[in-house]
């Protein structure tokens, strides 16, 4: 990973500060129907906002800290003449700075992109995960990754890597859902 000619020090002081502000002010958060519970403050729903687009979602417990999230994805069925895509992501639930940092930065990094560009990514994300800090040593990668890189520190912790793949793997279990769905509907048409 590129050190922008920083210190092991500093460039960990940075990564930390990328992790909290991304939970301070997470995207892709609506928030839980309970009573008392704030309206969306961008009108953001878990309903389907695009007809050509088949939703799906998947809940994500990390029993190890408590991390829950409900992961709401809605892709595209190609009708469009596009590749099937996700054309949203939005998520409930709570955790710790990690879960929620990491739920942001997936968000941000696979909103409207294709089905196949997506799982490339959250392929590259288990590589950054399973890396043990030692981070992805391609370039390329890096670069697909964003701000997704600054979890290189929590690949350090096993304990912590499961925070940082809540999100990626209930958007992957979300993805594979809606695209069972779709078949299941073109047969039934």
């Amino acid at each position: 990973m590129a050190d922008f000619g920083m210190s092991d020090q500093e460039l960990e002081q940075m990564y930390q500060e990328v992790i909290l502000e991304a939970a301070r002010d997470p995207h892709g958060r609506v928030p839980e129907d309970r009573p008392g519970s704030p309206a969306p403050h961008d009108g953001v729903t878990m309903k389907v906002e695009h007809g050509y687009c088949v939703p799906a979602e998947s809940q994500q417990f990390n029993p190890t800290c408590g991390d829950h999230a409900t992961i709401h994805v809605e892709v595209s069925d190609g009708t469009d003449g596009r590749p099937k895509a996700i054309r949203r992501i939005v998520w409930q639930g709570d955790g710790c700075s990690i879960s929620q940092a990491s739920l942001s930065v997936m968000v941000d990094l696979v909103q409207g992109r294709s089905v196949e560009e997506a799982m490339h990514l959250a392929e590259e994300f288990h590589s950054l995960m399973e890396s043990r800090g030692a981070g992805i040593q391609n370039e390329d990668a890096e670069e697909e990754l964003g701000d997704a890189v600054v979890f290189q520190g929590v690949s350090k912790y096993p304990m912590r890597i499961k925070c940082a793949l809540l999100g990626w793997e209930g958007m992957k279990a979300s993805v594979a859902q809606a695209l069972t769905d779709m078949d299941k509907e073109k047969e039934q048409a």
